[in-house]
Parts: structure tokens; C-alpha cells; sequence
């Protein structure tokens, strides 16, 4: 991961939430890996409301150093690191402000990166300001999601970006494609011949993809009353996740090798009648309960929710993949807020053995399974099962554990950090195609259009639960169920 590419990386967004929690310490921890961020290479920030340089390092001294080296800060690495860091102050509402911005990166070697973590309706105005001094040539945009609201606005934004950069020069991110143990499940699959050949209908009952939250909605209440977790969550990070699980196998690991694999699985989904998606689709809404001990509020009464919303916090979906590896395999997505715990785990449950000398408990469905964690603690068990000690052919569970933290000495790579790292060394393969997401969108949209008109309100939860008894009736239809394991 290491570069000697001189680079100028830009941050829209430059005071924001997710600049103050993921972009800038994820820079810093490859600053001070040494030898992943070449020494010329210059951050920029942008923002409005801060007066000057001294005053946005301030800001990152207070809020941005809280948040970087879980073990503490190397004070050396953060000075050198804030050497770094210049700011431009700019109205991105005034486009004659982007001479400024200009006038600063003037003469800089190397590939400008430009990232921008504002809301998707400043996307197209920043691009269009960005063209009009000269800034898109030479450049690499980085596009934050939501990228629309439905197929129809994320063709727009895709348009009207695609008129002043290149595909080539678009990184549409999804951190979760970044996650160290996403990265080990293509090692997994393509770097060993031991599970490849089970990979596949004959071998496989069905496969879970499961991103839990216990957090509600916090401030963001007035954004996600009109997104749901469908837009939010399924349309890109499990359709992504769905796409790397089920993928054939790719030629190389090139960027559009796999990009065009993962394509190949979106396009095979089974599209969802609408007559049919009360069977396959279940949303749910959190109301008033209680996580780790303290209780929390109903989603409806939460800041900026309207009382009387049908948002849906909690989805749970049923996925056919049409081709010959996966005819007949069923996999279950769920995703939700205010579950009882925090977790995103891949769960490959394999078939039963088709005849045990060794009693039923052999038979039984899910004994042999695969399970990738990605959060919260990275790991990857595959589960077996053994005979018990003492007296008679008793079978039970065990698992061998992968756990990256106790395997390898070097710490773990954050997710972000990976991507932005990708970023300035032009690397696609963990970035979002056009047409992976419009084939996405294409899927969700039946889903999202049946929900806007029907009269049926979502199915209430309590906060600190695993969500609505539909979601594991869904699955007892099919002789499985959620896991659901203490972390």
C-alpha cells in the first residue's frame, strides 16, 4: 500500500461529521504508518464557516485527535501529520469562490483528489464549479453515498458527473467493501482450493448477510425520514456484500475484473413481483424499549421524525440469485436500527450430510456453516461438528477461529483508510461501478415503490430486540433461522 505519488487531497466537507470521524484519522494512521502517503503529498480542507487556517487546526485538535489511535496519539506523527493539513475558505453556493481553491493548487505535482463529503445535492454544483476553473482534468472525484434517491436522481447525478469526469476518474465508495475481512473473503474463495468447490447450490443450504445497529437515528432524523433503510443500507452495502459472496471467480484482480463479476450477480437477481413482496420483503419500525439497560424512544418521537411516519427502520429481505451457481439458494438480508446488538456478519450455512451412522444430530441443517464477521470484532469460524468426550457417539459444535487481531502482529488496516489510500493510487476494484448501482437501484425499486403507495404501516419492534417476528417467520419457512450469537 505504499506510494511515492505526490498528491493534493481536497476535502469538501471539510468540518463535517464524517470528516471528523473517518476521513481525517484515516489519513493520519496511514501519515503515520510512514512510507503509504508519499511527503509532498498536501491535504486541503474546505469549509465556510472557519476564518483561517489556524482556526480549522484548532477544530481538528479538538475534534478530529479524539477520534484517531484507539492507544493513544504519537504527538510527533500528529505535528508532522497537522503540517499537512492547509485550508481554503469557500461558499460552495458561489461558484466564483472556486478560483480560490484554484489559485491555491496552482503548480502542485501530482494527482488532485477531490472528495466530497457534503450532502448528494452539492455533488453536481461543486463538479460544475470544479470544471469551470479547470480543476476536473488530471483529477479523481470521490462520491459519498446516498447517490440518489431512487434509479431516476441517481441517473441524473451519474449524468451530470459523467459530462465533466471520466468513469475512470469516479469513485462512488462504499466503506464496507474496505473492511479487512471482505478483503479475506475473496482471499478465502480465490486463494484456497478447500472451500471453492463447495461454493455453489449443491453444497449450500443458504447464506444471511446481516448489518445490525444499536444506534437509532441520533441527529440525523430529518435525513433518514427520507431514506429508510432500504435506500440507506440495502441498496448498496448488502447488495455490495451480496455481490462479493456470490461472485465467479474474476480472471485477475484488476478493477474491472471484479467489478464485472459483481455485475454478472446484480443482474441475476430474481426480480420481485410485486404481488410477492409480502412474502419476501418484511419492514419494520422501532418502538420505545430498552438497549444495554437504558431505555431509549420510539423511532417516531425521535428529533426531525414526523409523528406519524411510515419510515422503515428494520428490512429483512429474501434474495434469489438466477444462474447456475445459486439457482434454488436462498439469501436473507437484514438490516436495521436499534437491534440488540451491534454486528455485520456473513453466515454460509451448508447442507446436511445426505445420510449419518452417527444419529440425527448429524442431519441437522446450519451444523456446518461459515461465518465472516466483519464487525465488531473481525473474525472468520468455521463451524463443525465433534464428537463429545466420554461415553457414546454425542455429537456437538465447534469452530476453528480466524481471528485477525491474535493471527497477525500488524495491526488491521481501517476500512477507510484502505479505500482513500486506493483512492490517491488509482485503484477502482473496491469502488462502485455505474452500472453495478443503477442495476442495484433497478432491483430495490419494485420494493420501494410497493412500500410508497401501500396502506400497510410498518411492523412495529421494540427497541433492543432482533426486530419484527415476521423477519424469522420468513426464515422458518424455509427450515433456518436468524443467527443470532452473543459477540
Amino acid at each position: 500500500m505504499q506510494t511515492d505519488s505526490s498528491f493534493t487531497f481536497v476535502l469538501f466537507g471539510g468540518t463535517g461529521d464524517l470528516s471528523m470521524r473517518k476521513i481525517l484519522p484515516a489519513l493520519f494512521e496511514a501519515h503515520r504508518a510512514g512510507g503509504m502517503l508519499a511527503d509532498s503529498g498536501k491535504i486541503v480542507a474546505v469549509a465556510r464557516h472557519v476564518a483561517d487556517r489556524a482556526t480549522y487546526i484548532d477544530w481538528v485538535n479538538e475534534h478530529v485527535k479524539p477520534h484517531v489511535s484507539k492507544n493513544g496519539v504519537d504527538e510527533t506523527a500528529w505535528a508532522s501529520f497537522l503540517d499537512r493539513i492547509e485550508f481554503v475558505k469557500i461558499d460552495l453556493g458561489n461558484p466564483e469562490d472556486f478560483t480560490l481553491l484554484r489559485d491555491a493548487l496552482s503548480g502542485r505535482p501530482g494527482i488532485r483528489v477531490f472528495y466530497l463529503a457534503t450532502g448528494p445535492s452539492l455533488f453536481v454544483p461543486i463538479c460544475h464549479a470544479l470544471a469551470s476553473v479547470g480543476l476536473n482534468e488530471n483529477s479523481r472525484i470521490v462520491l459519498e453515498k446516498p447517490l440518489g434517491y431512487d434509479l431516476k436522481s441517481s441517473n441524473a447525478i451519474n449524468d451530470a458527473v459523467g459530462e465533466i469526469f471520466a468513469e475512470e476518474q469516479i469513485y462512488r465508495i462504499d466503506h464496507y467493501l474496505g473492511k479487512e475481512p471482505v478483503q479475506n473473503l475473496l482471499a478465502l474463495r480465490f486463494g484456497n482450493v478447500l472451500f471453492e468447490p463447495l461454493w455453489r447450490r449443491e453444497w449450500v443450504e443458504s447464506i444471511q448477510i446481516t448489518i445490525a445497529e444499536e444506534l437509532g437515528v441520533e441527529a440525523r432524523g430529518d435525513f433518514y425520514d427520507n431514506t429508510g433503510a432500504l435506500r440507506d443500507m440495502v441498496q448498496n452495502h448488502l447488495l455490495q456484500l451480496l455481490s462479493i459472496v456470490a461472485m465467479e471467480p474474476p480472471h485477475s484482480m484488476d478493477s474491472d475484473s471484479v467489478r464485472d463479476e459483481k455485475l454478472r450477480v446484480l443482474r441475476a437477481l430474481k426480480p420481485i413481483d410485486p404481488r410477492d413482496i409480502g412474502k419476501v420483503a418484511v419492514r419494520g419500525q422501532y418502538h420505545a424499549g430498552g438497549i444495554r439497560g437504558s431505555a431509549v424512544p420510539a423511532y417516531a418521537t425521535e428529533p426531525g421524525v414526523k409523528p406519524d411516519s411510515t419510515t422503515e427502520t428494520f428490512v429483512a429481505l429474501k434474495v434469489e440469485i438466477e444462474n447456475w451457481r445459486w439457482a434454488g439458494v436462498p439469501f436473507f438480508l437484514r438490516t436495521g436500527k436499534r437491534l440488540a446488538d451491534r454486528v455485520a456478519e456473513i453466515v454460509v450455512n451448508f447442507r446436511a450430510v445426505p445420510h449419518s451412522a452417527l444419529g440425527a444430530s448429524a442431519l441437522r441443517g446450519g451444523a456446518n456453516r461459515l461465518v465472516i464477521r466483519l464487525q465488531p470484532n473481525e473474525t472468520i469460524r468455521l463451524y463443525c461438528l465433534a464428537k463429545q468426550p466420554g461415553e457414546g457417539m454425542n455429537l456437538a459444535s465447534v469452530h476453528l477461529d480466524l481471528a485477525f487481531d491474535r493471527f497477525f502482529r500488524e495491526g488491521q488496516m481501517e476500512a477507510y483508510q484502505r479505500l482513500l489510500l486506493d483512492v490517491i493510487n488509482g485503484r477502482l476494484a473496491l469502488f462502485v461501478r455505474r452500472d453495478e448501482q443503477e442495476a442495484a437501484w433497478r432491483w430495490v425499486e419494485p420494493i420501494l415503490n410497493e412500500w410508497a403507495t401501500s396502506n400497510k404501516p410498518p411492523k412495529p419492534y421494540a427497541a433492543g430486540t432482533w426486530g419484527p417476528a415476521a423477519a424469522s417467520a420468513m426464515l422458518a419457512q424455509h427450515g433456518t433461522c436468524w443467527l443470532e450469537e452473543e459477540n
